[in-house]
C-alpha cells in the first residue's frame, strides 16, 4: 500500500480558489484515493516557515498571489519557463526531495488557445500590465508572429512592458489605455485586468470580432466577453486557463498523464454556478 500524498494551493486571499475542486476531481478520476489537496491562507511573511515544515508526504504546491515571485529564492531550482517571467505557480518535490518551481500559466494559456483552434496569429493586443500580462506576453511569444500592442495606464507600466518584450524577444508596442478600444480589432485580444476594468470597452466591440481571451472567471461572463460572444466572436475564459494550467500541475505532481481535462472543467463550471 502506497503512503498518502498531499498537495495544496497557497495564497492570500485563498478562500475563493477553485484549485481544490479541480485537483480533487482529477485525483478521483485517476483513482488516486490516497491523495489529498487542501488550501492554506499563506502570505509572503509566512511562506518560508510553511515550506520548511513540508514533510516527505508532500508532492507539490499550487501558488497564487502574492507568492509567485516571493517563492523563487526559497526553492532549489526553477524551470526556464518560470524564469522567463520571474513567476512560479507550481512547486513539485522531485524524487531526491528537491523543490522545483515551474509556471504552468504560460503553457496553460497556449493550450487554451489551441483548444479553440488558435495556433498562430499575425498580431495581438494585451489589455493591462500586471503580473498576468507578462505571462500573456510569454504565451504570445509562442503563437504571435508579429506585433503585440499592450495598453497601459502609466508610463511606469509602459516601461515595464517594454522590458518584458525585450526579455521575451517579442515585438511590443505600448499604447495608452485611453485608446484601448483600438485593441479590439486585433486577431487576438488578451484581457488581463481586474473585474470591471474592461466594462467600458464593451460598447466598442467591432461587428465581426476575432478572438478574446479574458483571464477572469468570476463573475462570468464579463460585459466585454458577453458582447463579444453576442457579436459572434470566439471567447476563451479564465476558467479555460485555470483548468489547463491545473491539468499540467496534476500531471507534474502525480506523474499520471493525461489528467482528466473535461471532468476538471465540468467540476469548475459546477462550482462557479453554485456560487
Amino acid at each position: 500500500m502506497t503512503a498518502p500524498r498531499r498537495a495544496a494551493v497557497l495564497g492570500s486571499p485563498i478562500a475563493h480558489s477553485l484549485s481544490p475542486v479541480l485537483h480533487r476531481t482529477a485525483y478521483r478520476e485517476l483513482g488516486l484515493t490516497d491523495w489529498s489537496y487542501d488550501r492554506f491562507e499563506v502570505d509572503e511573511a509566512a511562506l518560508p516557515a510553511f515550506l520548511a515544515d513540508l514533510g516527505p508526504e508532500w508532492a507539490g504546491l499550487s501558488l497564487t498571489m502574492p507568492l509567485k515571485r516571493a517563492v523563487i529564492p526559497l526553492l532549489d531550482d526553477i524551470t526556464d519557463t518560470a524564469a522567463s517571467v520571474e513567476a512560479v505557480n507550481t512547486v513539485v518535490r522531485t524524487a531526491d526531495g528537491r523543490t522545483l518551481g515551474d509556471n504552468t500559466d504560460i503553457p496553460g494559456m497556449v493550450a487554451a488557445l489551441r483548444e479553440r483552434g488558435i495556433e498562430e496569429v499575425a498580431s495581438a493586443a494585451v489589455l493591462g500590465a500586471g503580473a498576468t500580462a507578462s505571462s500573456a506576453l510569454a504565451a504570445l511569444a509562442r503563437v504571435c508572429t508579429g506585433e503585440i500592442a499592450v495598453y497601459v495606464r502609466s508610463e511606469a507600466r509602459a516601461a515595464e512592458m517594454r522590458q518584458w518584450g525585450k526579455r521575451l524577444d517579442v515585438e511590443v508596442r505600448v499604447e495608452d489605455w485611453a485608446d484601448a478600444a483600438e485593441a479590439l480589432h486585433r486577431p487576438l485580444v488578451i484581457a488581463t485586468t481586474p473585474a470591471g476594468t474592461t466594462d467600458a470597452l464593451s460598447g466598442s466591440v467591432p461587428e465581426r470580432p476575432a478572438t478574446l481571451f479574458d483571464v477572469l472567471y468570476d463573475p462570468w461572463p464579463t460585459e466585454l466577453a458577453a458582447r463579444w460572444s453576442a457579436y459572434g466572436g470566439a471567447v476563451v475564459s479564465g476558467l479555460d486557463l485555470l483548468v489547463h494550467q491545473a491539468v499540467l500541475q496534476v500531471e507534474q505532481m502525480t506523474g499520471r498523464t493525461p489528467a482528466p481535462l473535461e471532468a476538471m472543467r465540468a467540476a469548475g463550471e459546477h462550482a462557479l454556478a453554485a456560487r
